[in-house]
């Protein structure tokens, strides 16, 4: 059951900016802004060329479901995001609208088009479910072919409580196997603008033969990349999550608006979180048989 915050539980853009300078203070050279859709917040482009102006030297780049995206694509290039993650679970119109609730797959495909036409650098990531898409990755990688795009599939990640079914988990060592019959593809070496390169991306990339695009895989199941991971997530409520499969939190909200605490109290508070930053393969191999190993879904997070 989805609960909505209310309208002074959400952290004002201001205060976001606040974490920005911060962060950067702290050697955060890097900012993702997320969803869901980010552009479903009134004011959300304009907070972006705020965030440009003030910090011309934040590396911000931007996740979105695409579906109200395409307008904004010529400011979001102007504005400096080069870079855009797109979900896309699925290249058929029918099941997009059964998994999402929406019939929203043209919007998604009229956005994807309008950032490659603005010069913005497009990663499409699909979560890799069997009995969803798991019938669909020669079209994906068609899609990477005719595209100058990274089409990445992520495994399932155990998360959301009862709402993650371990049947629907699709691992990446098979999804490699079905793509290697479908395309000639050549491992990109990490570092060198492939998975966990210069951006430190989490994905193993390869090349197509032919393609425009590419195809990589993420593998937090199979695979884990713990300790490379240096990322702090926080909510649009101001919540500080640093680890996906965790569901211990550091509420920054109150810290931040009191008028004795502030800045400096969260400064704090993301130095001791970071510190004490768990390894989610522990909390992988801890979990039961068949359960998740958080109870938080992965759209009340953001990627």
């Amino acid at each position: 059951m989805r609960q909505w915050l209310k309208h002074d539980e959400v952290l004002r853009y201001e205060e976001f900016l606040e974490l920005m300078g911060l962060g950067l203070r702290l050697g955060i050279g890097k900012v993702r802004l997320t969803g869901g859709e980010p552009f479903a917040r009134k004011g959300f482009m304009e907070f972006i060329e705020a965030a440009r102006t003030r910090f011309p030297e934040l590396d911000l780049r931007l996740t979105s479901n695409a579906t109200l995206i395409a307008p904004f694509a010529p400011r979001l290039a102007i504005a400096g995001v080069a870079r855009i993650n797109i979900s896309l679970d699925t290249l058929n119109p029918a099941t997009f609208a059964r998994v999402t609730g929406a019939d929203l797959y043209h919007e998604v495909r009229r956005g994807i088009d309008a950032c490659l036409a603005a010069g913005i650098r497009v990663k499409l990531n699909a979560v890799a479910m069997r009995g969803v898409n798991d019938g669909e990755l020669a079209g994906f990688l068609d899609l990477a072919r005719s595209l100058p795009i990274d089409v990445r599939f992520i495994e399932y990640m155990p998360m959301g409580g009862s709402d993650w079914k371990p049947e629907q988990v699709w691992r990446a060592t098979d999804i490699l196997s079905e793509a290697k019959t479908l395309a000639e593809l050549t491992p990109i070496e990490r570092g060198s603008g492939g998975s966990a390169s210069s951006d430190g991306g989490p994905a193993q990339m390869f090349g197509i033969k032919g393609g425009a695009g590419r195809f990589g895989l993420i593998t937090p199941l199979s695979n884990h990349f713990c300790g490379s991971c240096n990322r702090l997530r926080i909510t649009s409520g101001g919540v500080l999550r640093t680890c996906l499969f965790s569901d211990r939190v550091y509420r920054l909200r109150g810290a931040l608006r009191h008028p004795k605490l502030g800045l400096p109290a969260v400064e704090r508070i993301l130095r001791l979180a970071s510190q004490i930053k768990p390894l989610g393969f522990e909390l992988l191999a801890a979990r039961r048989a068949g359960e998740g190993v958080c109870g938080t879904a992965m759209s009340a997070i953001g990627g």
